[in-house]
């Protein structure tokens, strides 16, 4: 995915985050000398493709958010192409509450037009 200018504003508008760096190119010019950049959580907004896929009569149709880590190592600025390609990493049961469940643990790689990593994301999926 492209990322321009018009997606990050809007996605900081979306998130009510003022930071001008988000949003005012002048302003970010004169703090960075690359001017304006995406906020952080604006890697959520990047499909994703999948190489891994779960299998199709994987048990249980509901999900629930385990949470997520990230980990970010270069900025995304207006201009640049991100790739994102998810793979499953784990998957193991338990029992609880609502009985069995399957933990589905999965990495996202992002990365620029230069195939440099941008950032990494670690998912939780619980199955039930």
């Amino acid at each position: 995915m492209e990322v321009e200018r018009g997606h990050i504003k809007a996605f900081a508008e979306a998130i009510e985050d003022p930071n001008p760096l988000w949003n005012d190119e002048n302003v970010a010019r004169q703090k960075l000398s690359t001017g304006m950049m995406a906020p952080p959580t604006f890697l959520r907004f990047i499909r994703t493709e999948r190489l891994q896929e779960l299998p199709e009569d994987f048990p249980y149709n509901r999900s629930l958010d385990g949470g997520s880590q990230w980990e970010y190592f270069e900025s995304v600025k207006p201009g640049d192409r991100i790739k994102a390609v998810t793979t499953v990493t784990d998957l193991y049961k338990k029992s609880g509450k609502l009985g069995e469940m399957i933990f589905v643990l999965t990495t996202t790689t992002y990365t620029n037009q230069f195939n440099k990593l941008v950032a990494t994301q670690t998912n939780t999926s619980i199955r039930y």
